[in-house]
């Protein structure tokens, strides 16, 4: 399993781009972006190859949606 993806809204950036993709626990944003449909793509790209989990922050800083590509639970039915 790979690390948890981010899409952010980016804060005081010189890159004047206002979205980042960033890797759980990384210091430094992966990718930079002008919209966030883009990160989304990108960050839901990275999270699928890695099967980790995507969490996408909204306009208002808050988290909106998440998705989980292959660390989910796997419940066994174990009646026949």
């Amino acid at each position: 399993m790979g690390k948890n993806q981010y899409v952010v809204k980016l804060k005081n950036n010189k890159s004047k781009k206002d979205w980042g993709v960033k890797g759980e626990n990384n210091s430094k944003m992966t990718f930079l972006f002008n919209t966030q449909k883009e990160a989304i793509e990108k960050a839901r790209s990275i999270a699928i190859h890695q099967k980790s989990e995507l969490k996408i922050q909204g306009r208002n800083n808050k988290f909106r949606d998440s998705d989980s590509y292959g660390n989910e639970s796997k419940i066994i039915d174990t009646k026949f």
